[in-house]
């Protein structure tokens, strides 16, 4: 099993000493990935309900600090070697597909191919109409997104006819390293197991009790084997609660071998640069080694 931290990118870790300091603790403790979020904006008093938290929130209120994922994720490339790099998510729906092909693929190569392009279609409506995207059909709009920039990564002259994207023999370069770039499809509704299964590299729900993953994986399956996909190449991530259950290595072996997860993403454990590389040293002593 492999290991990543979540919410990279907030808070304390926007600073660049921030971002190195999380970023290379990260990679020294045994962590495969590193995890960053989105928001654009997000605009004061939003009544949007923030689907991760009981209160509806999001967690340091609207004034937290959000920097840009891949450019802080360009950033934290160039203080480490080996940590993959996730994004968890990028709200795609709400960008140019064409120019999101383009620095998605920048990354990937100036990161070495390490990558791992999460998407998400998004919870906060507010943020949608201060951007001018419609929030209706962001489902939509997210499909033919990845469908868009998986063309202009393949192709040398790419073409592409949608209902929202049309272009002809359209350059685009560089290339990502491997071809093309892991799309990982984040969300834990229905909808977002069944777009994992037709058009992912990976599913990622963001939460979700083991009976309640069971049944979105199971989706997921069914989805990739009507669109004559293969289920079990599809790399499951989940959120890391059972890191915290009193058997740790119970609960994350269960994970493994009864729902087949590969991935288990925890939050930094310290919020302050100087104490988050001991903490995540002590989860790479007490858990990591154990079980991955």
């Amino acid at each position: 099993m492999k290991f990543g931290v979540m919410f990279a990118n907030t808070g304390p870790f926007a600073t660049p000493e921030g971002a190195a300091a999380i970023a290379q603790a990260a990679e020294q403790a045994g962590f495969d990935s590193i995890w960053t979020v989105e928001h654009v904006v997000v605009p004061v008093g939003y009544q949007s309900e923030y689907p991760y938290d009981k209160s509806g929130r999001m967690p340091g209120g609207e004034h937290t600090d959000i920097p840009d994922p891949l450019v802080w994720l360009a950033y934290v490339a160039a203080h480490t070697t080996t940590l993959k790099l996730g994004t968890g998510i990028v709200i795609a729906n709400q960008r140019n597909p064409l120019v999101l092909a383009k620095e998605v693929a920048t990354l990937d190569v100036l990161s070495g191919g390490r990558l791992l392009f999460g998407v998400g279609v998004g919870w906060l409506r507010e943020e949608f109409d201060a951007l001018g995207v419609p929030f209706e059909g962001r489902g939509k709009r997210l499909d033919e997104c990845i469908e868009v920039m998986r063309a202009l990564w393949s192709q040398d002259e790419a073409s592409f006819e949608g209902e929202l994207t049309s272009f002809r023999r359209a350059v685009s370069r560089p290339k990502p390293v491997a071809g093309t770039v892991p799309v990982i499809v984040g969300g834990h509704s229905n909808a977002a197991a069944r777009r994992a299964g037709r058009l992912g590299d990976g599913f990622f729900p963001g939460k979700g009790s083991n009976e309640r993953l069971r049944e979105l994986f199971g989706i997921m399956r069914d989805a990739a084997l009507e669109a004559g996909r293969d289920p079990e190449a599809i790399e499951l991530t989940t959120g890391g609660a059972a890191a915290f259950a009193p058997d740790p290595v119970a609960a994350l072996r269960e994970l493994e071998e009864d729902l087949g997860v590969h991935r288990v993403v925890i939050p930094p454990l310290a919020f302050d640069p100087e104490e988050v590389g001991p903490a995540l040293a002590r989860f790479g002593d007490d858990v990591i080694a154990k079980v991955a």
